[in-house]
């Protein structure tokens, strides 16, 4: 479940990533469905960034950027997480 670190530099970088993921795991079209994105904060900090794939018949896959650990955690539609992968450098996101 966990893979060998990701080189990923941007956040446009980490959209593709995630989007890509998604969709490989589901058998979807990369770009048709909408994928939406939320800052999450604790204590005012920016602590990650959660996405959820909006798919055909109100299905939703999301993942889950956590800036402390630099991983991305990955669920399918019921909920069950099916990878975690880490990437090898800081990601520095400024929280909008």
């Amino acid at each position: 479940m966990l893979q060998n670190p990701i080189q990923i530099k941007t956040i446009n970088q980490l959209r593709k990533f995630v989007s890509q993921t998604l969709c490989q795991r589901n058998d979807f079209e990369e770009g048709i469905f909408q994928i939406t994105e939320r800052q999450l904060t604790r204590d005012n900090k920016h602590c990650g960034i959660f996405f959820c794939l909006h798919g055909p018949r109100s299905v939703k896959l999301t993942a889950v950027w956590e800036s402390e650990r630099n991983t991305i955690l990955f669920y399918g539609a019921t909920g069950e997480r099916f990878q975690r992968s880490s990437l090898d450098r800081e990601l520095q996101i400024d929280a909008a």
